[in-house]
Order: C-alpha cells, then sequence, then structure tokens
C-alpha cells in the first residue's frame, strides 16, 4: 500500500465550505481557484447524497499532469469527501480529504491511497511509477499552496 498525506491547517475557513465547492464542481470556478494550474473539474453523472457521483478533473500537480475520473465513493457533509479513480474499471487508488473544524478554521487530511488486497498486492510497485518520491513532494506542495487558495476565493479575496 502507498500512502500519500499532506496535513495542513488553514485559518478563516470551514469544512463546509471545502467540502459544498468539491462537491458541485464546475470548471469555471476550480480555474478560479488557481489559474493555469486548475483546468477542470465537473460532475458527468450525479446521484442523491452525491455518493455515486461521477467527477472528472485535470490539473497540474508540478510538472505531472493529472487528469482523471473520479467516483465519489463517501460524502460526510463539511466532513469528508472520498473519490475512487476509474479508468474504464474503477482502480483500487482512493483520494481522501478529511476536514476537521476548528474555532480558527480547519484542518485538513489530504491523502492519496494506492494498493491491492490480498495476492494482488504484489502489484503494489506498480503504482510507484506514478506516485513517485518526486511526485509524493509535489502533491504536498500544491496542496499546501491551494487550500488557503480556495479560502482566498471563497471569501472574496482571490489575487
Amino acid at each position: 500500500m502507498i500512502t500519500i498525506q499532506s496535513r495542513m491547517h488553514v485559518d478563516g475557513i470551514g469544512g463546509t465550505e471545502i467540502f459544498n465547492f468539491l462537491i458541485d464542481p464546475s470548471d469555471r470556478e476550480y480555474q478560479r481557484w488557481w489559474p493555469g494550474t486548475h483546468l477542470e473539474l465537473h460532475a458527468l453523472e450525479r446521484r442523491p447524497n452525491h455518493v455515486g457521483d461521477v467527477i472528472y478533473m485535470d490539473e497540474f500537480i508540478g510538472k505531472y499532469r493529472m487528469k482523471m475520473k473520479g467516483v465519489v465513493t463517501e460524502a460526510v457533509a463539511g466532513k469528508k469527501i472520498v473519490w475512487e479513480p476509474k479508468i474504464g474499471i474503477r482502480l483500487p487508488v482512493r483520494l481522501i480529504l478529511e476536514l476537521e473544524d476548528d474555532a480558527t478554521g480547519v484542518r485538513i487530511t489530504h491523502t492519496i491511497r494506492a494498493g491491492f488486497e490480498g495476492p494482488g498486492r504484489i502489484l503494489d510497485p506498480l503504482f510507484r511509477i506514478y506516485l513517485s518520491r518526486e511526485f509524493e513532494q509535489a502533491m504536498d506542495e500544491h496542496a499546501r499552496i491551494e487550500f488557503p487558495k480556495l479560502r482566498d476565493l471563497l471569501r472574496g479575496s482571490a489575487r
């Protein structure tokens, strides 16, 4: 199992605001969040309570371009969203966003978890081709930059 995780605190915003923005995405707002880096984020299919929604995402993570269709497998309002990439089939990869409000803002845990259960674990090293240490560093930097930018966008002080 490969786990790439970033933890940060962002003052002046709550988990509900972040959740609402990401669970009902539009390309226009996504591009405003981080122009030139965030390219597309929109729903392809919608389901009640969002579990089963299919989204399309296209963004740069440092020098890496990440395009994916993802299925929402868990949606807890203001607290958590889990997406599972889908390339024809659903992959044993999870993108997990956990949000915990406190008195000054929100604690964010952004996790990418990739790996098979059981005997399929023997294939897990193949994920390191894309989820390299260099990608891991780029992802951490990306997450630490993007969430304060989202606060600024939602609070009307986007630069």
